[in-house]
């Protein structure tokens, strides 16, 4: 069983999810949106605890737009996280390659991207994937940033599937 810890950081908040990769299919852990100390804590804390585990962050690239001080701070919090993981492998995944794994896509939108991860682990509530309290689905609890968190360890784990099979 594999372990990733996915990041979507940001300047104060940043989103992670643990995944958790099974032969029996994808199991979603622990996720939230929480200040940035609190992810570098937990990166310290895991790091210690869990030597198995491997982290995907997203990552930043450049499209020739002018940015704000908002993406460096973003930045320079990659890597601060970086540096919390020490030995851990760490993993970039770009959000172009996050549209292009789950939709096909480089144009497709955070709504698309959601919607191809409903689609593919959703096992009844096919409108948001989420369920309801007394009949909760895959993404139950899930909202905002997480959901990028998510697709960025999607990504990962299936990169990493597709080199393994290209590798037989």
């Amino acid at each position: 069983m594999a372990i990733v810890l996915a990041i979507d950081p940001g300047n104060i908040e940043s989103a992670y999810a643990f995944l958790y990769d099974n032969p029996s299919g994808l199991e979603l852990g622990e996720f939230a949106k929480v200040e940035n100390r609190a992810v570098l804590d937990m990166a310290r804390a895991v790091y210690e605890t869990c030597p198995g585990l491997t982290v995907a962050i997203e990552m930043i690239a450049s499209y020739g737009m002018p940015v704000g001080r908002e993406v460096f701070d973003t930045c320079v919090f990659i890597g601060q996280l970086r540096e919390a993981m020490r030995e851990l492998p760490v993993h970039y995944v770009y959000r172009r390659d996050v549209k292009l794994n789950l939709c096909n896509s480089a144009r497709a939108k955070d709504a698309n991207v959601r919607k191809a991860l409903i689609d593919r682990y959703a096992g009844h509530d096919f409108k948001n994937g989420r369920g309801t309290n007394k009949n909760p689905d895959f993404f139950y609890g899930v909202s905002r940033d997480c959901w990028a968190a998510i697709a960025a360890g999607v990504t990962y784990i299936d990169a990493t599937a597709r080199a393994a099979q290209d590798a037989i």
